[in-house]
C-alpha cells in the first residue's frame, strides 16, 4: 500500500533536493550536492518499507530538478500572454515527473550504496527513455572541476556513480566510509589535475570568426526588426580581422534558406560560413546548419535530428494540429522535421567537423558519427532559457562533450555565452551573455581518441552491473 510518510519527512526530502541542485552551473557549489545526497541516503536508511524509500525519492528528485531546471519556465515567457499560464504546470509537472526515476531507484534500494548505484541507473535511464532528458545529471557538478576530466574515461555515468558513492559511503559505513569517500574525492582531484598538466597538442593555425547577435527571443522573428537583426550579423562577419571560418549560431537568420540569402551572407563573410537557418522542402520544414561559400554557393546542409519535444515537434502532431496546438519553437507550420542523423562536414583546411544543433550537444549519444571529427560545432539559441541557470548549464554541457571525446569545441550562441572550447574542456576565450559582437579564436587541435570515445557508457555499464550484482549478493549472504 502507498502510504505517504507524512509532510514533514518529504519537506525534509525537498529540501535535501534543492541543495544537492546547487552544484549545478552557474553555482558549481559540489559540496553541496554531496552534503544533500549523503542527507538523502540517511533520510532513505530510516525509511520503513519500499513506499516510504519511493515516497522520498519521489520528492528529493522534485526539489533537485525544480531548481536545476527553473529556467524552464523562461519559454513561456517569450510571449507570456499566450503561454504565460502553462509556466507553473511546466515547472511541476516537469519536476515531479522526471523525480519519478529517483523515486523507482529509491523504492528498490535496501541501503545507501544500493541507493547510489541505482540512482546511477535511472540517471542513465532518464537520458534515453522517451528520446532522453540528460540535464541536470549529479555527474556534471563536477564541470569545471578537475574531476570532470574523468570523462575522457568514464563519461557522464562514471561521474555520476562517482558522486553518488561518495555521498553514501559515509553513511553505509561510516567513518570508515569518509576515509574511503575522502580518498576516493583526493583521487578524482589528483587524476584530473595530472591529465589536465598532460602537454597540449600544437594548434591549428586556423582563424573561426564566432558572431552573437544577441537578437533577444521576443523581438528575434518580428518582421519589422528582421532586416536589422540580419543586417548586424552581417556586419559582424564583415569586420575587419583575419578569419578562415565564420560561425552564425541557430536560427541566426531570420529568413528561409534562398540565393539570395545566402549571396549576401557569403558576399559578408569572405570565406566560407557555416550558418544556422531554416529551410524548407515541400511541406517539411528543417531546422539547418548551411555551410556557404564566399560566392553565395551552399556546398553542405546538416539538418537538425534530435528535435525537442513540444518545442521543435509535437508527439501525435497531426492530431493535435487539428484542434490548434503546436509547437511554440518552431516558425514554420506545426514543427519541424527530423534530419537523417549526425554526419560529419568537410570545412577543408579547417578539417572535419561534427554540427551539433542547440540541443543535441546535452546528448553524449549524439556526439558519435561514423568517422571522427576534428572538432565539434554547435551552434545555439539560448535566448529561450534566460539569463540566470539555462545558458551556463547549457554551456557547462558542451564542455563536458569536448573532454568525453577529446575535440575542441566551437559555439555560437544567439545571446551567448559564446566560447572557443579546447579538447580538455576549458573555455579559452568567449564573449559574455547579453552582448552582441564577435569572437575572432585559433581553432585548437584534438588529442588522441579517448577511452570513452572507443567504447562509450559500455564499460561503465558494465561496472555498474557488477556493482549491483555483488551488493544485492553480499546483502542476501549476511541475512542468510
Amino acid at each position: 500500500m502507498w502510504r505517504f510518510p507524512g509532510w514533514p519527512r518529504m519537506g525534509v526530502a525537498f529540501a535535501l533536493g534543492g541543495v544537492m541542485a546547487t552544484g549545478q552551473a552557474p553555482l558549481g557549489f559540489w559540496w553541496f550536492t554531496l552534503a544533500g545526497l549523503a542527507g538523502l541516503c540517511a533520510v532513505l536508511v530510516r525509511a520503513e518499507g519500499w513506499h516510504a524509500r519511493a515516497w522520498t525519492g519521489w520528492f528529493a528528485g522534485a526539489g533537485y530538478f525544480a531548481l536545476a531546471l527553473n529556467w524552464i519556465i523562461e519559454p513561456f515567457l517569450v510571449d507570456p500572454w499566450t503561454y504565460g499560464w502553462m509556466a507553473p504546470f511546466a515547472v511541476v509537472l516537469l519536476s515531479f515527473g522526471l523525480a519519478l526515476f529517483w523515486a523507482l531507484a529509491a523504492g528498490v534500494s535496501r541501503g545507501p550504496l544500493i541507493f547510489a548505484v541505482a540512482l546511477t541507473a535511472a540517471e542513465f535511464a532518464r537520458g534515453h527513455v522517451l528520446t532522453g532528458f540528460p540535464w541536470a545529471l549529479p555527474g556534471h557538478v563536477w564541470i569545471g572541476w578537475a574531476p570532470s576530466q574523468l570523462a575522457a574515461w568514464v563519461g557522464p555515468t562514471g561521474l555520476t556513480l562517482m558522486t553518488a558513492l561518495m555521498a553514501a559511503l559515509p553513511v553505509a559505513l561510516r567513518w570508515k566510509g569518509v576515509a574511503l569517500s575522502a580518498v576516493l574525492l583526493a583521487g578524482a582531484f589528483g587524476l584530473g589535475l595530472w591529465r589536465l598538466d598532460q602537454p597540449d597538442p600544437a594548434g591549428t593555425g586556423r582563424i573561426v570568426r564566432i558572431v552573437q547577435p544577441n537578437a533577444a527571443q521576443a523581438m528575434k522573428w518580428d518582421p519589422d526588426r528582421a532586416a536589422m537583426l540580419f543586417r548586424r550579423s552581417l556586419d559582424l562577419s564583415a569586420a575587419p580581422g583575419p578569419k578562415d571560418l565564420v560561425v552564425w549560431p541557430e536560427t541566426a537568420v531570420p529568413y528561409l534558406l534562398d540565393d539570395y540569402v545566402a549571396q549576401e551572407i557569403g558576399l559578408a563573410a569572405g570565406v566560407p560560413a557555416a550558418v544556422g537557418i531554416q529551410r524548407t522542402e515541400g511541406p517539411m520544414a528543417f531546422n539547418s546548419l548551411a555551410v556557404v561559400q564566399p560566392d553565395g554557393r551552399v556546398t553542405q546542409v546538416y539538418d537538425k535530428h534530435h528535435l525537442v519535444p513540444f518545442g521543435e515537434y509535437m508527439p501525435f502532431g497531426d492530431t493535435l494540429a487539428r484542434i490548434g496546438i503546436s509547437a511554440f519553437a518552431a516558425r514554420l507550420g506545426n514543427g519541424y522535421t527530423a534530419g537523417p542523423g549526425p554526419h560529419v562536414l568537410d570545412l577543408g583546411a579547417l578539417g572535419n567537423a561534427l554540427p551539433l544543433i542547440c540541443y543535441e550537444a546535452v546528448f553524449p549519444q549524439d556526439v558519435r558519427a561514423d568517422t571522427r571529427p576534428g572538432w565539434l560545432l554547435q551552434i545555439t539559441n539560448d535566448a529561450w532559457f534566460g539569463t540566470l541557470t539555462g545558458p551556463y548549464q547549457h554551456l557547462a554541457q558542451a564542455r563536458l562533450r569536448a573532454i568525453e571525446q577529446g575535440l575542441p569545441m566551437v559555439r555560437a550562441a544567439n545571446t551567448g555565452v559564446s566560447a572557443m572550447i579546447d579538447a580538455k574542456g576549458r573555455i579559452l576565450s568567449s564573449l559574455p551573455l547579453g552582448e552582441a559582437g564577435h569572437l575572432d579564436a585559433e581553432l585548437p587541435a584534438a588529442l588522441p581518441p579517448t577511452l570513452y570515445a572507443r567504447f562509450g557508457e559500455g564499460p561503465v555499464l558494465a561496472v555498474l552491473a557488477l556493482l549491483a550484482g555483488g551488493l544485492v549478493a553480499l546483502r542476501r549472504k549476511r541475512r542468510g
